[in-house]
């Protein structure tokens, strides 16, 4: 592991980003965090940090945990999540299923509005639904293929058919959506509080930026955005318009933009912050131990259905070849990242599908194989002298590791280049690159190797493994495996539960097994700090934090 160099410089940048958080008076603010109330907002105001600049605010194109926590306040779809994943009604106040399951009819409330006041109708979550298909919208969405369950969608995405009409989705009535289905779908319910099935409001035709100022980001959710001020800082105020006003509780949602888990962590013990962590910001691993002891009882960890790991370009040397990206694999110490670097409680994986998502009788992970592959020094090196052999490698081209800017996203990358560097003799680069770049960078396959997670996006494996299709938006490995992409075409189509379960087994070997696409790393744990005096605030099953509910006491 690489040592921290000019210790004083370090200080120093550490408090200048802090003076960008101080509210005012932190010069002369010495109690401690855990100091009683000391600190605590006079109003009903929430503080937080985005570690990164949220790259949009369109539901139809997000892709990333940044954004969706601000669209998650700022939007609402048909039904919403509860804290256990559960689905509890939203825009829809009631809903039918057909007995085949192929039939959705959802009921609107007519008291739903958007934030300008104009009622929220049926006709916008269909034009929602079809803009994100719309084979012609520029960029296209990288969730379109999250929509494709919908009858005829993936047909009129992909231009064979023409007319959107012929899409399962159609607002029959101003307040009633009929959707049919391809298949049955068991989890398609819990779709509906999925980002991009979120409604827009009709203005947003014409104008490409709507989603970047607030006089034109119309929201129907809980809260709407009052500024942005890029780089700098996001807040949002209650939407006297939505239909459960009378359940939000805070007014104001303070949301700073820092990429430092130091001065994060140092705002928050100066009370500049009531909420400090995963999934919007992070605490230092190596101030964890010092965490514990002081705020130990403001500290929550809990595991959550998230993967961390590296993606692979499988179209870039070296990385083309299976027998080195499988050496790669095989040639890091998991056990020793999660002890010595992380910290938190995290669990080494071997593995996509992470634990806590839902298999057929108990979870899916307790009821397929947990390990793919394993840490293994010799057998790495072997299948790296056959890989190097079949490219006719003397040496191996130089690597390059990219992840988002990010303290302990740093850490984790300067070990496992040295591991590399150690084990494989590899020449391995590390470069950190600013959210939007590196997304676009990891989308446009500009890389070798990336820094990767994800969480799911409904409790079921399907959330983790229709993602490497070849035509999935959110396939940024280059990987395009027939086999792979009928085993989750049988998934979609199956009635049997079990079968559905098998076929998805099936294809998360290939991709971690056979093909070592990507490379897990280990199953996220969630480490958030919480100020006494915040209430109701929730971490989800998979690590999204709701403060829609919250309030200060």
């Amino acid at each position: 592991m690489r040592k921290h160099k000019k210790l004083l410089l370090l200080m120093t940048l550490i408090l200048a980003f802090s003076s960008v958080l101080a509210a005012c008076g932190a010069n002369n603010n010495n109690e401690s965090a855990n100091n009683g109330d000391a600190g605590k907002p006079k109003d009903q105001v929430f503080r937080m940090n985005l570690a990164s600049e949220p790259p949009t605010l369109d539901p139809g194109l997000s892709q990333d945990n940044t954004s969706n926590t601000i669209i998650n306040a700022v939007f609402e779809g048909l039904v919403r999540k509860g804290e256990d994943g559960t689905e509890l009604p939203g825009v829809a106040e009631s809903w039918d299923i057909s007995e085949d399951g192929l039939k959705y009819v959802f009921h609107l409330r007519q008291d739903a509005k958007w934030s300008n006041g104009d009622p929220v109708t049926a006709n916008d979550f269909e034009y929602a639904w079809k803009r994100v298909l719309d084979p012609n919208l520029t960029p296209a969405s990288p969730y379109t293929y999250q929509l494709y369950y919908i009858k005829n969608a993936e047909a009129y995405n992909g231009g064979d058919i023409k007319d959107a009409s012929e899409v399962g989705v159609k607002a029959t009535d101003d307040y009633t959506l009929e959707v049919t289905l391809e298949n049955p779908t068991p989890y398609f319910l819990s779709l509906m509080s999925f980002q991009t099935y979120f409604p827009v409001h009709s203005s947003i035709e014409g104008n490409p930026q709507w989603a970047t100022k607030p006089d034109t980001l119309i929201g129907n959710g809980p809260f709407k955005v009052s500024q942005m001020v890029k780089g700098q800082k996001i807040e949002l105020v209650k939407n006297d318009q939505y239909w459960d006003t009378e359940s939000i509780k805070l007014e104001k949602v303070e949301m700073s933009i820092v990429n430092s888990a130091a001065t994060e962590l140092a705002s928050y013990r100066n009370n500049e912050l009531d909420y400090a962590g995963h999934p919007t910001g992070n605490i230092p691993t190596d101030q964890l131990n010092a965490v514990k002891n002081e705020l130990g009882d403001q500290l929550e960890i809990k595991g959550i259905a998230t993967t961390y790991y590296y993606v692979f370009n499988t179209t870039e040397e070296p990385f083309n070849n299976v027998n080195i990206r499988k050496a790669f694999s095989m040639a890091i110490d998991r056990n020793a990242i999660v002890e010595k670097i992380t910290q938190g409680g995290q669990l080494p994986a071997f593995g996509f599908v992470p634990p806590g998502i839902k298999g057929e009788n108990d979870e899916y992970r307790n009821e397929v194989s947990d390990a793919y592959f394993e840490d293994n020094l010799e057998e790495a090196k072997k299948l790296l002298e056959q890989g190097m052999s079949e490219e006719g490698y003397t040496t191996l081209p130089e690597v390059t590791i990219i992840h988002n800017s990010d303290d302990n996203h740093k850490r984790i990358a300067l070990a496992i280049a040295d591991m590399w560097k150690n084990n494989l003799g590899a020449n391995v680069k590390v470069q950190n690159q600013e959210w939007g770049v590196f997304l676009k960078n990891r989308d446009d396959l500009n890389y070798q190797v990336a820094r990767s997670g994800w969480g799911a996006d409904y409790n079921d494996p399907m959330s983790f493994i229709d993602m490497w299709v070849s035509n999935s938006g959110n396939n940024d490995a280059g990987f395009n495996n027939e086999e792979y992409d009928q085993l989750v075409r049988g998934a979609y189509t199956t009635n049997d539960n079990a079968e559905r379960m098998e076929l998805m087994a099936q294809a998360e070997k290939i991709l971690v097994e056979e093909n070592q696409v990507i490379m897990p790393i280990y199953y996220y744990s969630s480490v958030s700090l919480i100020k006494p005096w915040v209430k109701n605030l929730h971490i989800d099953y998979k690590g999204d934090i709701d403060f829609t509910r919250a309030y200060i006491e």
